[in-house]
């Protein structure tokens, strides 16, 4: 494994706007409604420096180090510290080095212990090395997930560094029928411990609990995002998008938050230069009802009881034909809308709503179907997609033979 270290001296390219304000237009097409484009709005000072050479100049900021910086999020995050007045310089971590520009890349995988010696002259480490796809392999992703958020915090603790941010989400509250919504950020953690990834991320939650205790002098932040959505990002949610049906639950009222990438890279920049603190939620301000999100997709709803939704959803989890545990289908039924007060205390606020993220994910929907199949047609049975059609299907034939005996 290479422990090299690699300096940029060229600034990145500035990020475009992002589209703030698209909201549900009664009467009028989806493929005609766009958002308003404005840049995300964050508190603190704007001006920007001429690039890496004037930031060093100032003297002003941290020196943070981002995790998983050649790609996703990581990378994203990694573009806008390295153009941000507010930071004093940026080391990229990664097994492998990208391309972002202006920053000091330090080679080595999160999970190696050789990680303290990489994280020399850093005050703050933003995790997001994180595995989420809903088909890895459950052993495998909780090894890597697990192990690697305990390593960067012994490291970090072994480095002096002052502040370790995670990156969990949203989903650790749990979705059950009876959330308030929104869900205040002090609520217990109520999901359930299972093999799912949000069993994977309540473990980098204990591990932040326990932090104070093992490595008392250095603060945690844990950052909690609402569905996510983005480019690049795959989850349970986002495939759930590409079912031909919007699963419901009959009696329920759901109700849909997102959150954009962009928000959370902006989110993740206040909570790296300390100016929000503690453990923190992000997402659009408010939600999607139902008929909402139906009327912005083009998707139609199917209800079905909650005794046969979650049954069927167990008995082909169990055959392997589901390929996502039965409480993750929660997260598709049942509200968890959180309450973002720790960044509106702060002064910040999303670029996205709720409704312009919802478009931009029926975009990339429909992008996906142009291209041809996302996986190979073998494959398609592992998807989240594939397993909310297979539940629709055998609950619908479960309740159509249910019916018949009733009649007989």
């Amino acid at each position: 494994m290479s422990n090299r270290e690699d300096r940029g001296d060229q600034t990145p390219n500035g990020r475009p706007a992002t589209p703030d304000g698209a909201r549900l237009e009664a009467g009028r097409p989806a493929s005609r409604r766009r958002a308003r484009q404005v840049p995300p709005v964050v508190p603190g000072p704007v001006a920007r420096g001429s690039g890496p050479q004037s930031r060093r100049e100032r003297g002003r900021g941290p020196a943070v180090a981002v995790t998983g910086a050649a790609r996703g999020l990581g990378h994203a995050l990694t573009v806008r510290l390295a153009a941000s007045a507010r930071v004093g310089r940026v080391v990229a971590i990664d097994g492998h080095r990208g391309d972002a520009t202006g920053v000091t890349w330090r080679v080595v995988d999160v999970r190696d212990p050789a990680l303290a010696g990489r994280l020399a002259g850093v005050d703050v480490v933003v995790h997001t090395d994180l595995d989420l796809a809903p088909d890895s392999d459950q052993r495998s992703r909780r090894a890597f997930n697990v192990r690697g958020a305990q390593t960067v915090l012994t490291a970090a603790a072994a480095g002096r560094v002052g502040r370790v941010v995670l990156l969990t989400s949203a989903m650790v509250y749990g979705a059950k029928p009876d959330n308030p919504v929104p869900l205040p950020e002090s609520a217990p953690l109520g999901a359930d411990p299972d093999g799912s990834v949000v069993g994977d991320l309540l473990e980098i939650e204990q591990l932040a609990q326990r932090s104070p205790q093992t490595n008392p002098g250095m603060a945690v932040t844990v950052v909690r995002p609402a569905a996510l959505v983005g480019e690049g990002v795959d989850t349970l949610i986002t495939r759930h998008f590409e079912a031909p049906r919007l699963l419901a639950v009959k009696g329920c009222a759901p109700r849909w938050q997102f959150c954009h990438a962009d928000d959370l890279v902006s989110a993740l920049e206040l909570a790296a230069t300390g100016e929000v603190a503690g453990d923190f939620a992000v997402g659009c301000d408010g939600w999607l009802e139902q008929e909402q999100v139906e009327e912005l997709s083009g998707l139609r709803r199917i209800e079905l009881p909650a005794g046969l939704t979650f049954g069927t959803a167990q008995r082909l989890h169990r055959v392997g034909i589901n390929p996502a545990p039965v409480n993750d289908l929660q997260y598709l039924v049942y509200p968890w809308v959180v309450d973002c007060q720790a960044l509106r205390a702060a002064g910040w606020h999303p670029a996205w709503d709720n409704a312009a993220v919802l478009e931009a994910l029926m975009e990339a929907r429909a992008g996906h179907r142009a291209a041809g199949r996302r996986l190979p047609s073998k494959e398609v049975t592992i998807t989240a997609a594939a397993g909310t059609v297979a539940v629709i299907g055998t609950a619908a034939v479960v309740r159509a033979a249910r019916r018949r005996k009733r009649g007989t």
